[in-house]
């Protein structure tokens, strides 16, 4: 063989090892994203983060503890078998001297259908008082509304 053969032989190795190392790259990044960053939890947009994945972990206890009385009260609990979002996304926080409004897009993910998984969204508002200098929730959107003691089944 000459040396002209052997070249784009060589090109041709450098360039799927360059490719290959660029899928490494990015799966380690990927893969290395983890959990957000938590938010200061003295902001209403963290303790609406704070809220939400209490919820979509189950402990409705905590998540109750982010709550005012009032919204503890009106609590109309969760349905057993409705599926909690998958994720919670912020969107943007309006904050006022003694109210806020975070505005959240609420992810909900579905394994069933007759085309296979399936995921939709939707942008919602938390309602947020400042009682006794910590910020609570007065209002949460349906699909994140749950207390302890008050589960419906359906």
């Amino acid at each position: 063989m000459t040396d002209a053969a052997r070249k784009p032989d060589r090109i041709l190795l450098v360039l799927l090892g360059v490719i290959g190392l660029l899928v490494v790259v990015a799966l380690a990044v990927v893969f290395s994203r983890g959990d957000p960053e938590p938010l200061d939890e003295a902001s209403p947009a963290g303790v609406v983060q704070r809220y939400s994945s209490a919820v979509i972990d189950g402990d409705l206890a905590t998540a109750e503890t982010y709550l005012t009385d009032s919204a503890r009260t009106i609590c109309r609990g969760s349905y057993f078998g409705e599926p909690r979002p998958a994720r919670v996304v912020l969107v943007s926080t309006s904050e006022r001297d003694q109210s806020a409004t975070v505005r959240v897009s609420i992810v909900n993910s579905s394994q069933d259908g007759p085309f296979g998984p399936s995921e939709y969204e939707m942008e919602d508002i938390f309602s947020l008082v400042r009682a006794d200098g910590d910020w609570k929730i007065s209002q949460a959107p349906y699909q994140l509304m749950a207390c302890t003691g008050t589960q419906v089944k359906p």
